[in-house]
C-alpha cells in the first residue's frame, strides 16, 4: 500500500512537468492528456528502479520528449511542413487580453505548425543542440535551423498581431 501512494506521489508532483513537455510538443491537449498517461505507465512499471534514481524528473521529460515525437512520427502524414504550405499558419479567435506574456507565448506555440514547433520546443524548452534535434528527429541540421528560424519568426508576427 505504501508503494500505491509513493508513485501517486510522483505523479502529483511531475504530472504538469509532463503535460506540459508533452503539450508543447504534440500541440494537442488531448494527445499531451494521452501521452502523459503512457509515461506514467513507464514510469509505474519501473516505479522500483526510479525510487531509487535521483533524476527521476529527467527522465520523466526524456520519455515524455521521446513519446511526444513518436506520436508525430507515427502520424507523420499530418505534419504540414513550412515549406508545403502557401499560407501563414491561420490564427483562432483573438485571445482576451492576456494579462501574462507566458500565457501568450504558449498559445503562440501551439499555432505553430509541427516543423516548426516542434524542433523550437525541444531547442529553448528542452534544452537540446542543434545536432541533437536533428538526431532525433531524422532531419537534417540545416532543417533545423531554418526552422527554429522560421518558427521564431512566426512567433513574432503572432504575437505582433495580438498586440496591435
Amino acid at each position: 500500500m505504501a508503494q500505491v501512494q509513493e508513485f501517486e506521489t510522483l505523479v502529483r508532483n511531475y504530472q504538469n512537468m509532463v503535460f506540459s513537455v508533452a503539450a508543447r510538443i504534440v500541440g494537442s491537449v488531448a494527445d499531451a492528456e494521452d501521452i502523459t498517461q503512457e509515461v506514467f505507465i513507464k514510469a509505474y512499471d519501473r516505479f522500483a528502479d526510479l525510487q531509487q534514481s535521483q533524476s527521476i524528473g529527467g527522465w520523466l521529460k526524456t520519455v515524455a520528449t521521446n513519446l511526444s515525437i513518436n506520436h508525430l512520427n507515427r502520424y507523420r502524414a499530418r505534419w504540414r511542413f513550412f515549406s508545403e504550405q502557401e499560407n501563414e499558419p491561420e490564427l483562432a479567435a483573438p485571445v482576451e487580453k492576456p494579462d501574462d506574456r507566458r500565457e501568450l507565448l504558449e498559445l503562440a506555440i501551439h499555432k505553430l505548425p509541427d516543423a516548426q514547433r516542434v524542433p523550437l520546443v525541444l531547442f529553448h524548452f528542452q534544452d537540446l543542440s542543434y545536432d541533437e534535434i536533428a538526431a532525433k528527429l531524422g532531419i537534417s541540421l540545416a532543417k533545423v535551423k531554418t526552422d527554429i528560424h522560421r518558427g521564431r519568426e512566426t512567433l513574432r508576427k503572432l504575437i505582433g498581431n495580438r498586440h496591435e
